[in-house]
């Protein structure tokens, strides 16, 4: 969209096209829809009064100068990818997008590590290592997202049960914390024992204590041969039993999933694939394991398949299929993609929870039961391998949902659990977050964001309230005093119990 010559709102918008230039600013009508929210399903968008788009390092510390001596908050974003609404822009305040910043810095082959700007996205990334044969292997779902997203969110996806998730694989990360200082941690290391380990808190912090402006990451080699097993199972028990047994076995899948049996159908018809598997035993099978193995060559993978079945029905699979190598990179996109699909069913809002892998099943049975007790419906699939637990919640009344959902993280608690495995707090889940950790985390957590933020300008009211210096009541609009803020909305102080009325959407 090209800009339009529109009065800037002063003195802040004035101040940063001092330092970006007014064609890297975006105010008023320039300012497209897709800024004001992510893909949260529960919240409403919200457009911000400012959106600056800063191409390099200095220019982000002096966007945080600017708005820490106007006392403006700043939402950071990737891609907008992320699924709880943390990088939803407050009531007034500066959006700072990476969109700019999105150069490959270097691929270093001997230390099998890329150094990338904030904007560079997994396609991206991957489409440029492939020269090397080499790829990042951390999967999310969506390969639009930015480095710099999945950074700030500890982005995991399907391949952590041999990979790990993002944490596993940044070593280095340059930051600009809320005092416009820009640090540099880590670097092209495999470890580190110098103090305490920043670059682990920066990671999964939300954009609450930095803006990251530079990620080192370890990458890994491709492997070129892989299969897709397929495994009906009668019940979701019997299907989640079998995975310490497949761990222990020393296979190592790259992917091990359970998918319900509402979810395979949906994920299926919404990628329009077929998995040739008979309707009798469709109609028998409550749950499936999807599982991938890869192998440097084809025996390997052949002798690791064949161990991979006998395994599998031993422990009560109604039996295996091994899929064309399309049908199977076809369902896995597919189950990628499974929030799409429950988005165009109708979800109402999206569940992430990770339990211990042995959990797995009380813990849906006892969704199931408050599902029903709520007249919902809950259905999921979820990353086996190490206890991420998705489910999509379909209850269009927002009283009822927020009762439920609350119920939801408490019976995930209650197993040894969290509120989120890998979409984070964000906005959406902050109330739960708030009414559900122990206080003295929370505090500490406060601690910690002090530090790095001391005014509190980065991203107040994402994971944990704002704190004081900027605004207790709520965000500061730059065209005036700061407004109210509804207490399961974007910020706040107030927290509302999860069994409390929420307002309608």
């Amino acid at each position: 969209m090209s800009p339009v010559a529109t009065p800037l709102p002063e003195p802040v918008a004035a101040q940063l096209a001092a330092v970006v230039g007014r064609q890297h600013l975006r105010v008023g009508d320039e300012i497209l829809p897709e800024y004001g929210h992510d893909e949260a399903l529960s919240l409403p968008p919200h457009v911000p009064d400012v959106v600056v788009l800063p191409g390099s390092t200095d220019e982000v510390a002096r966007i945080v100068e600017v708005a820490r001596a106007l006392a403006v908050p700043v939402t950071a974003r990737g891609s907008a990818t992320g699924l709880s609404g943390g990088c939803l822009p407050g009531h007034g305040g500066i959006v700072v997008s990476f969109e700019r910043m999105d150069r490959i810095l270097s691929i270093d082959t001997a230390n099998h590590a890329a150094v990338v700007q904030p904007g560079v996205t997994l396609a991206q990334l991957n489409v440029a290592l492939a020269e090397h044969h080499l790829t990042y292997p951390v999967a999310p779902g969506e390969d639009s997202a930015s480095l710099g997203g999945t950074v700030a969110t500890n982005a995991g996806g399907m391949r952590a049960v041999r990979h790990g998730v993002t944490r596993q694989h940044v070593t280095g990360l340059q930051i600009v914390t809320g005092t416009g200082a820009v640090v540099r941690l880590g670097g092209m290391v495999t470890k580190a024992s110098s103090g305490y380990d920043l670059v682990q808190l920066v990671v999964g912090s939300e954009g609450t204590l930095a803006l990251i402006t530079e990620v080192t990451v370890r990458v890994v080699g491709i492997l070129d041969h892989a299969a897709t097993v397929v495994a009906p199972f009668p019940t979701l028990e019997g299907a989640t039993s079998v995975v310490p047994t497949l761990l222990e076995s020393g296979l190592q899948p790259s992917i091990v999933e359970y998918i319900d049996q509402l979810s395979m159908a949906g994920v299926t018809e919404h990628a329009g694939i077929e998995l040739a598997i008979p309707e009798k035993e469709r109609a028998s099978a409550l749950a499936y394991l999807v599982i991938v193995v890869e192998q440097r060559t084809r025996d390997r993978l052949d002798e690791d398949v064949e161990e991979l079945a006998g395994l599998l029905e031993a422990q009560g699979a109604t039996n295996t299929y091994v899929l064309a190598p399309s049908a199977g990179a076809g369902l896995v996109r597919a189950r990628e993609q499974a929030f799409w699909a429950a988005k165009a069913a109708g979800a109402d809002d999206i569940v992430d929870v990770v339990v211990p892998r042995a959990a797995i099943a009380p813990f849906i049975e006892s969704v199931g039961a408050l599902a029903a007790a709520a007249a919902s419906l809950v259905i999921g699939c979820g990353h086996a391998g190490d206890g991420n637990v998705h489910l999509s919640v379909f209850q269009p009344d927002p009283a009822i949902r927020h009762r439920l959902v609350g119920d939801m993280l408490t019976a995930g608690k209650a197993l040894g659990g969290l509120i989120s495995g890998e979409h984070g707090i964000g906005v959406a889940k902050k109330p739960y977050f708030a009414e559900l950790e122990d206080p003295v985390h929370l505090d500490l957590l406060a601690g910690i964001k002090a530090a790095f933020d001391p005014a509190g300008i980065l991203n107040p009211g994402t994971t944990i309230d704002p704190i004081d210096p900027i605004d207790p009541a709520g965000h500061r609009d730059l065209a005036g005093p700061a407004h109210p803020v509804d207490p399961v909305d974007r910020g706040g102080g107030g927290i509302r119990h999860p069994g409390a009325q929420a307002p309608a959407r």
